[in-house]
C-alpha cells in the first residue's frame, strides 16, 4: 500500500472512496477496468490518508443533512483497514456531525463498527449493503479468493437485523455457466428473506467487462474453468454488456419474489439509499 494527500473525498453524490484498489480478489471486479486511470498496481491500495480531516472538513460545510455512501468503487473493509480504522474514523464522523451513513462491503469487517453504525442509525440513518454473489461456499472461495464466503456475509446480516439495521443485498455479477443458475439464485434469495434485507439490487443475470477487468476475468478463468474462457470468446467476443442465456428466467423469479414478499427492487434501493428522513434534514448546531 501507499499513501497520498488527497484533495477532496466527497463527490457530487455524497459518496467518498477512502481506499483505491483492492486485495479481495474477485476474479470478475470491474475496478480494475483501465477506464478507471488507476495509476498503480490494483492490489497496491492507494491510501487516502488524510479522509478524515476532508471528511470533516465537508460535513462542517454543507447546509442539509444528506446520506454519505462509501464501497461503491473499492470495499472500505479492506484488511489494511484493522491497522489503519480510517473507515471507522470516518463513521464516527458522520455520526458526531448527525448524517446518515450507506456503507457498501463484501467483508465481515463491518462487524467491529455495529455499535457506530446502530447509533448513527437511531439519531438519523444508517443502511449495509452486502454484495452475495454465489450460495455455493466453494465457488465463493474460487470466484472471491480474498474476502469472506457468502454464508458468512449472511451472518453479517443477521447481526444487523438483531440492531434494527436496514439492509440492502447487490446480487451480482451472474458469471454465465458458472453462478447462472436457478439453484444460486435461489439460494440467495433464501439468505435474503431470513436476513429480512429492506431491498435488492441486481440489474441483470451476467457481467461487465471491459478492457483490464476482461484480461484479468479470463486468466482466472483458465486457472480454474478449463475451456470456458475460449467459449466466452465465441458467444460474447469483446461485448461490454455479457448476458447469461438464463437472464429473462431467472429475473421473473427475482422480480416475483421482490413483489411477494415486499422487498424493494433497484431504483427504488437507490432512492432509498439517498434519502434522509424529513425531520433530520435541517442541520444541528455544534
Amino acid at each position: 500500500m501507499h499513501f497520498v494527500e488527497a484533495k477532496g473525498i466527497l463527490s457530487s453524490k455524497n459518496g467518498m472512496n477512502i481506499y483505491r484498489g483492492c486485495t479481495h480478489g474477485c476474479i470478475y471486479c470491474d475496478s480494475r477496468s483501465l477506464c478507471y486511470n488507476m495509476p498503480h498496481a490494483f492490489e497496491d491500495i492507494e491510501v487516502k490518508i488524510n479522509a478524515p480531516q476532508l471528511l470533516e472538513k465537508a460535513l462542517r460545510s454543507k447546509r442539509k443533512k444528506c446520506m454519505i455512501g462509501t464501497g461503491s468503487m473499492c470495499d472500505p473493509y479492506l484488511p489494511i483497514e484493522v491497522e489503519l480504522k480510517l473507515t471507522k474514523r470516518c463513521l464516527e464522523l458522520i455520526e458526531q456531525y448527525q448524517f446518515g451513513a450507506a456503507v457498501l462491503t463484501k467483508s465481515d469487517l463491518i462487524l467491529r463498527d455495529t455499535d457506530l453504525l446502530d447509533s448513527i442509525n437511531q439519531q438519523q440513518k444508517a443502511v449495509v449493503q452486502m454484495t452475495m454473489t454465489t450460495f455455493d461456499e466453494k465457488l465463493c472461495s474460487i470466484i472471491e479468493p480474498g474476502v469472506c464466503t457468502t454464508y458468512r456475509r449472511f451472518e453479517v446480516l443477521m447481526e444487523m437485523k438483531k440492531r434494527n439495521i436496514p439492509t440492502v443485498v447487490w446480487l451480482s455479477p451472474f458469471l454465465p455457466y458458472i453462478n447462472d443458475t436457478e439453484e444460486n439464485l435461489r439460494g440467495l434469495l433464501g439468505y435474503c428473506r431470513e436476513a429480512g434485507v429492506k431491498g435488492i439490487i441486481c440489474f441483470g443475470i451476467g457481467l461487465t467487462l471491459r478492457d483490464g477487468n476482461r484480461e484479468y476475468f479470463y486468466s482466472a478463468l483458465d486457472r480454474h474453468f478449463n475451456g470456458l474462457s475460449d467459449r466466452y470468446r465465441r458467444e460474447f467476443g469483446l461485448s461490454y454488456e455479457i448476458v447469461s442465456p438464463n437472464h429473462d428466467r431467472l429475473m421473473r423469479i427475482l422480480d416475483d419474489f421482490c413483489t411477494k414478499y415486499g422487498i424493494m427492487h433497484n431504483r427504488e434501493c437507490f432512492d432509498y439509499l439517498s434519502e434522509i428522513p424529513e425531520k433530520y434534514q435541517q442541520l444541528t448546531l455544534f
